[in-house]
């Protein structure tokens, strides 16, 4: 199967860098297994995902799901292929070849396998990125793989799921055992302050934050959104378009 080059690749996405979330990764990074980020479409989920693999100082296997990626060979190929990328003793071939004639009952198996390669003579830490797994929860091949893949999971690697839905039950029994970090849609919402913080990179007011903080509940897309229009409309403009009457007062 010929492989789409830009579905393991890492978006180039300007940072939305927020100073509580990246703590939180970095603490679920040395100390768990598997982070879920979950949220709706516009939360920045993506956004986050890729500030945090730019800061984390490890190496990147990034993996972007699309809905064709139910079947279970052409997921396990491109996730075989991203981690290939970035270790060169992956035997991806290989992980490729037994996902093509997997039966459901293969699966613990397979993700054994992928264990297997990823201990292989390597040490070096590694960020394995799911990005839209919600697109293939339903599929009876994601459960099993899950469970006995992250149960088995060497130290060094650590896998961050992007998800707008809930994930299969084996991530939820690893929060109870506290090997599992959730920052969900509410932890993703900007704060005031965050909303401040951001409008300054565009060379905007507080006021301005406040105000389009107040119209879009700190949803990420749609503030940045309104920080981009913003920042390329003139000022008088802008102001009469969120109702300032006044000159605003920059922090």
């Amino acid at each position: 199967m010929q492989l789409i080059v830009d579905k393991i690749t890492k978006p180039l996405l300007a940072p939305l860098v927020r100073t509580r979330l990246r703590e939180t990764l970095e603490r679920s990074l040395t100390s768990g297994t598997c982070t879920l980020v979950s949220g709706r479409a516009g939360t920045g989920k993506t956004t986050l995902a890729v500030d945090f693999a730019r800061s984390c100082k490890r190496k990147v296997a990034w993996y972007k799901v699309d809905a064709p990626d139910s079947e279970a060979s052409v997921f396990f190929d491109y996730l075989a292929a991203s981690i290939a990328q970035q270790r060169p003793s992956f035997n991806d071939h290989a992980i490729r070849s037994l996902a093509a004639v997997a039966k459901c009952d293969d699966i613990p198996v397979l993700s054994e396998r992928f264990v297997f390669e990823l201990i292989k003579d390597e040490t070096d830490p590694l960020l394995i990125v799911i990005e839209d797994l919600h697109l293939v929860c339903d599929t009876d091949w994601l459960e099993p793989f899950l469970e006995r893949f992250l149960q088995l999971a060497p130290p060094e690697v650590h896998i961050l799921i992007t998800s707008r839905t809930l994930p299969p039950a084996p991530l939820w029994r690893m929060r109870s055992k506290q090997t599992l970090e959730v920052i969900d849609e509410d932890s993703l919402a900007f704060t005031r302050d965050e909303a401040v913080r951001l409008f300054q990179t565009y060379g905007l007011s507080r006021e301005h934050a406040y105000l389009a903080f107040d119209r879009t509940n700190g949803r990420a897309g749609a503030l940045a959104k309104y920080g981009d229009e913003l920042a390329r409309t003139p000022l008088e403009i802008s102001n009469a378009v969120l109702g300032l009457t006044e000159q605003p007062e920059f922090a």
